[in-house]
């Protein structure tokens, strides 16, 4: 199915439709004219870029706050998530990141650790509300579509875990079946439209009515849901700035497929002040699509291709539930840590993703390489984590673990972390072995569930808890992800840190005065090597800190290289010199109950870094990861209540980690 041809027409893509907020939500004339395209706020005088409008002002918090959050939510709004059981609402949604507890659709209740500090309903654009709306047998969408799966798919007596035929079906057609009857006329575009509005305007109200400036934020977002002709995944989340003018119907993959139409799109609405970013997802799924190095066309890469990504996608998602895109150990082979959390598949399918072109770090000394070259960087962007939630509700608690995908994963044996019952394992080997694999213990699930994991969360340093001040923070890109744990980390380069400075009462007075903070350009001086300021601190409620990481990415002659060190140890001990490793805490687990080795490790790691190799007319990008002591995963904790050991193919143990963005070295032109 090619959703490429449900391109709807010109007035709908393009004319100007805007809700304004503090008003009746009402459409700009529609005259046909095509709105302009790619026509940059920085040629306009709308926006200062990149980094001068957000300066912090020093009578405001100049320090800033760590601030937690999630990008990427889906509830009942979106396509997949209604078949998959799930009828929590954006409402629902904002009150669980309060602290609210909500049900899975399974029954169960759902309820955070710790609030959030904010928040973002990211429902599919791409017939957002339809799905739900079709189930509706006395709508006049159902009776058009006629689709008997889709009627009473949510009725109590249906929402059991597992995918009955009737919600496979769902999920598998609803698609299809709605693309072909708008193809042929059966089923109109205005009636679509009219129900992702109605959709898209409630999602807005949920938002406004829990925006709480000072205490809570929301941010209005949708998921733009595309992918190449490969099954390569080139998902994006639009985050908008502000909620008292935005567009009236948001741009999806029935538009276009292009993620540069996306762009052009955005481009068009910030020259009328409509303000928002784009966050790619997933990259490790899109089987070397999402930072390849032509163009949707299968051009190189340009300045103005560079310019516009750049300006449009300042962030990416670097963690979530369906993996780690950070690097690859195909990719990074002298990083022990490289295999953490690595999801192997093109989303939605057991294809194989290609790893080049599909993770961070590679990307970010592609770009360098752009660089040498005297060209605009394309992939010079900050991190952030997020959970991709299908149930409204993030599951960030590896000891209980929500799973993602409503009634598909709602158990242990759904989402293979222990054995199917005997009965139904001796039936998947006889009809669909190669979704199973026979252990000891039994017959396993297998596929892309058992590689997901309980991630990831954004966090910001910003002067306060308001979307002006958060939304600076991702222009800005200071912002790191976690993998789901509240680890606080700080990275700054300048000239003049010193060990005296790490100690001074004023220390981040000084380093934001005299240095940069994490996405941002540090630029030359001369000869001098820069100095690092690295800082975590550890959740208290998770395991304590094991070492703090910066990594290294630098080009020399057209060749890319990228190098570990190890820059401040847990318990004393010490980085090696040659190495570049500290040595083993000694760190344990006991996978017979999950508890952890007591007094071992460290609550906080700090340090100033002076990168050994420096060379001064080298471009580079440094940033900083640090991990906590070994901890159980989801699935062993989940096979633990169960009563089995652990599956044995996969890793019983993970190490919880954060990243911050990048900074990136400017060498002198002179």
């Amino acid at each position: 199915m090619n959703l490429r041809t449900l391109t709807l027409s010109s007035a709908f893509l393009l004319a100007t439709y805007v809700i304004e907020v503090e008003a009746q939500s009402v459409d700009a004339p529609d005259n046909g004219a095509a709105r302009p395209t790619g026509s940059p706020s920085l040629q306009q005088g709308l926006l200062t870029m990149p980094n001068d409008v957000f300066t912090a002002l020093p009578e405001k918090n100049a320090t800033r706050t760590a601030l937690f959050g999630d990008l990427h939510v889906h509830t009942t709004y979106s396509f997949d998530a209604f078949a998959f059981g799930t009828l929590a609402t954006p409402y629902d949604a904002y009150r669980y990141a309060l602290g609210d507890t909500i049900q899975h659709p399974a029954g169960f209740d759902m309820t955070l650790r710790v609030p959030l500090d904010f928040y973002a309903v990211t429902d599919h654009a791409m017939y957002m509300g339809v799905s739900r709306q079709t189930a509706d047998p006395s709508s006049e969408i159902a009776k058009i579509l006629n689709l008997d799966y889709m009627e009473n798919l949510n009725a109590p007596e249906n929402l059991i875990p597992g995918l009955s035929p009737q919600r496979a079906r769902a999920f598998g057609s609803f698609l299809g079946d709605a693309a072909g009857m708008i193809r042929d006329g059966t089923l109109s575009q205005d009636m679509v439209h009219d129900i992702t509005r109605d959709a898209w305007k409630d999602t807005v109200a949920a938002a406004e009515q829990y925006n709480k400036p000072g205490e809570f934020t929301t941010f209005v977002a949708y998921e733009y849901t595309t992918s190449s002709d490969d099954r390569g995944n080139l998902h994006r989340n639009v985050i908008f700035r502000d909620a008292d003018k935005l567009p009236a119907v948001p741009f999806s993959r029935v538009h276009s497929r292009n993620p540069e139409d996306l762009w052009d799109w955005m481009d068009g609405l910030r020259d009328e002040g409509i303000e928002s970013l784009a966050i790619p997802h997933n990259s490790n799924g899109s089987n070397g699509q999402m930072f390849k190095l032509v163009d949707w066309a299968g051009n190189p890469l340009d300045d103005a291709y560079s310019s516009q990504r750049i300006r449009n996608e300042p962030l990416i998602e670097i963690t979530q539930i369906k993996g780690t895109s950070e690097t690859h150990p195909l990719l990074s082979d002298n990083d022990e840590w490289a295999g953490f959390e690595i999801m192997p598949y093109r989303i939605a399918t057991t294809l194989y993703s290609e790893p080049v072109g599909s993770y961070a770090r590679e990307a970010l000394l592609n770009g360098l390489s752009f660089e040498d070259k005297g060209m605009e960087n394309p992939f010079e962007f900050g991190f952030v984590g997020a959970s991709d939630t299908h149930m409204a509700a993030i599951g960030d608690d590896e000891s209980d673990w929500y799973g993602k995908t409503g009634l598909r994963d709602a158990t242990p044996q759904l989402t293979g972390a222990v054995p199917l019952s005997a009965e139904e394992g001796e039936r998947r080997l006889e009809n669909a072995p190669n979704q199973v694999k026979e252990f000891d213990a039994g017959v396993y699930n297998t596929g892309g569930t058992i590689t997901w994991g309980a991630s990831g969360i954004t966090g910001v340093w910003a002067e306060d808890n308001t979307r002006e001040s958060i939304y600076n923070a991702f222009r800005r890109k200071e912002t790191f992800a976690t993998t789901g744990t509240r680890i606080k980390v700080r990275f700054f380069g300048g000239y003049g840190f010193t060990d005296e400075t790490l100690a001074a009462p004023d220390m981040l007075e000084t380093a934001y005065s005299e240095g940069v903070s994490m996405g941002s350009d540090l630029l030359s001086d001369g000869d001098r090597a820069p100095r690092f300021i690295a800082w975590a601190t550890q959740d208290a409620l998770s395991a304590p800190l094991q070492r703090l990481q910066i990594i290294k990415g630098w080009t020399v002659d057209g060749e890319a290289h990228e190098q570990v060190f190890d820059v401040a140890c847990s318990d004393g001990l010490a980085v090696d010199a040659q190495t570049h490793r500290c040595g083993d805490n000694g760190a344990q687990v006991n996978l017979e109950d999950c508890s952890i080795s007591a007094n071992v490790g460290a609550a906080e790691l700090k340090t100033v870094w002076v990168d050994p190799d420096f060379d001064p007319s080298v471009r580079a990008f440094y940033y900083a990861r640090v991990l906590e002591n070994p901890t159980c995963r989801w699935s062993t904790w989940d096979a633990l209540k169960e009563g089995y050991e652990p599956r044995p193919d996969y890793p019983a143990t993970i190490q919880e980690r954060a990243y911050t963005s990048p900074i990136w070295f400017r060498p002198s032109t002179g």
